[in-house]
């Protein structure tokens, strides 16, 4: 039972309605004039933790369609191109504009977890560490979760406005995207998890809480991202190496902590086995907790269960990304993985294949009472036969929720895992000139990998697939460089986290992403003829990131300044 969220609940159904623009206050709010104790404080830190999973399949948190998406791995779904036609834009972006309604409202909600930390940090600060033994954690996972919204936004719209506790709320009419510079808003952002991590114990006695741990992983992210300084035009220039350095740094606090790789690389998305060894953060769900009719269950998903479940069939795995978990002699196809589509009874795969795609003729879930069939996808003819399984659930699941024509479920969303440590370490290492570090690291991820099949075997105990996982071995079957390395690194990224959200990101922090997207639409032209036309085209300098909605624009009077080449 996830006490914890439940309490989230209660408290947020008391003191939040929100509706409007930034400077309207939510409906029945405590402002901090009327902050009087300790606890009406804490109850507002609560609701800043509530707004986490209080997203929408129209703005999920979660990020899927703007990571993957927008990217190689996957493609939107549902019935046609015009079915929630605004994410049509993020896989045809050639006709991406700034009136796309589900940018605006995406970037309104998160500024609404920004405000209600930012509401949250400026009640806690009437009062002092001697009012609590939880006092600094309290504070200190105010500053994670801000820091946490913020990421986000500026991973998405690259020039946003930064407001915080100390921001006077009639000053926020007055405050333009473009006060603080790119790489000064990374550093605003790395402080608070600076912030954060000086403040929050090592562990938490309430599940879902943000620790000490889980700050160094983002400031390790931020600083990551940060090292990959951009020009206006989104183009990378220099990779600072001062910043890997506190990448390793970071990191390395984490490598000493208890977190460590799940032994089955499955048990991170089967809802049994949530809150694990490896999950560092994770936003909480619940069911049958007198929320709605399902329940607090991740609504930022609701869509993406197949057909055959009832709704509704979005964010399909591509061909590309298929492609992708072929091996040879057990390592990656760097070069040549897509040249055909997959043949599945001769190609060797990396296991994680299963436990990522949905394949026809597989066990859904690992049920072998609930087969997955080419019936189970809606549109095939438009968007393929593979579905996405790691937020997905099967239907014998305690978790799984029918919500009116929707199928959601209560398991836990992981947003900061130790795999995704681990190469960020790797990654930085790698730049870094260390190129044996880096491919430890890496072959960590791929002996988990190879032993990750206990769930993936028929009836008569042989796996339904060849699978085939080898770790590198220099001089062995790798000449270790920077290009090897970094051609290992990001492939092994692209395996582990696919449709986690990351890969679009990833392609924009290392300046590949117009390369990559278009190379990638080629072959979908032909492969894909009723989704990618000769005119899907990514645009490099102005595509890496959303625009500004215009809306927002709007609002701020034209004192926001759009993304370049947007008109």
């Amino acid at each position: 039972m996830k006490v914890f969220n439940f309490f989230c609940i209660y408290i947020i159904s008391i003191l939040f309605s929100c509706k409007g623009e930034l400077d309207i206050p939510a409906q029945g709010v405590l402002s901090p004039d009327q902050i009087s104790t300790y606890e009406d404080a804490e109850a507002l830190a609560i609701a800043a933790y509530s707004q986490l999973g209080n997203d929408h399949y129209n703005y999920p948190f979660s990020l899927w369609p703007f990571g993957n998406v927008r990217s190689d791995d996957a493609y939107k779904g549902g019935n046609n191109i015009n079915d929630i036609g605004t994410y049509n834009e993020l896989e045809n972006p050639q006709i991406m504009t700034v009136n796309n309604a589900r940018f605006d409202q995406l970037w309104y909600r998160i500024y609404i977890g920004v405000r209600r930390t930012n509401e949250a940090i400026r009640a806690l600060k009437k009062f002092d560490s001697s009012v609590s033994s939880n006092y600094d954690s309290r504070l200190g996972e105010m500053y994670f979760i801000r820091g946490y919204w913020y990421l986000k936004l500026k991973m998405l719209f690259k020039h946003v406005v930064y407001l915080t506790d100390e921001t006077p709320i009639d000053d926020y009419e007055t405050i333009s995207n473009r006060v603080y510079s790119d790489q000064e808003l990374w550093e605003l952002i790395a402080d608070d998890f600076k912030r954060a991590i000086d403040l929050l114990p090592s562990t938490q006695p309430q599940i879902g809480r943000a620790n000490k741990y889980a700050a160094y992983a983002y400031y390790a992210k931020t600083r990551l991202y940060q090292a990959y300084v951009q020009n206006e035009d989104h183009e990378v220039i220099n990779i600072d190496r001062d910043l890997l350095n506190e990448v390793v740094d970071a990191t390395g606090k984490v490598l000493e902590s208890s977190y460590e790789l799940e032994d089955d690389f499955a048990n991170n998305f089967i809802y049994e086995k949530e809150n694990g060894k490896e999950s560092i953060f994770a936003v909480q769900f619940s069911t049958d907790d007198g929320v709605g009719t399902a329940g607090r269950t991740d609504k930022g998903y609701y869509i993406t269960a197949p057909q055959g479940m009832g709704c509704c069939d979005f964010h399909k795995v591509s061909h590309n990304l298929i492609n992708a978990f072929k091996t040879e002699n057990g390592l990656p196809m760097f070069t040549h993985f897509n040249d055909d589509l997959a043949d599945f009874s001769t190609d060797n795969f990396d296991p994680r294949l299963d436990h990522t795609a949905a394949r026809p003729g597989m066990p859904w879930k690992y049920n072998a009472n609930e087969i997955f069939t080419n019936s189970w996808s809606r549109t095939p003819g438009v968007y393929g036969y593979f579905n996405s399984l790691k937020e997905n659930v099967s239907r014998t699941c305690d978790c799984y929720k029918i919500d009116g024509s929707f199928r959601g479920n209560s398991k836990n969303r992981i947003e900061m895992r130790f795999a995704d440590v681990l190469l960020f370490r790797a990654e930085a290492l790698i730049e870094l000139d260390d190129y044996e570090g880096g491919i430890t690291l890496i072959n960590r991820l791929r002996e988990r990998a190879a032993n990750s099949i206990a769930l993936l075997k028929d009836t008569d105990g042989n796996p339904r697939l060849n699978y085939q996982v080898e770790q590198y071995v220099p001089g062995l079957n790798i000449t270790l460089n920077k290009t090897s390395a970094r051609h290992a690194l990001r492939f092994e990224r692209r395996l582990e986290m696919a449709m986690e959200n990351s890969r679009f990101f990833d392609l924009v922090r290392w300046g590949i992403s117009a390369e990559v997207i278009n190379t990638f639409y080629q072959k979908e032209r032909v492969r894909m003829p009723n989704l990618y036309t000769e005119n899907t085209v990514f645009t490099a300098k102005r595509n890496e990131y959303l625009p500004i909605p215009q809306a927002q624009v709007n609002w701020s009077k034209n004192l926001y300044i759009q993304n370049v080449n947007y008109q």
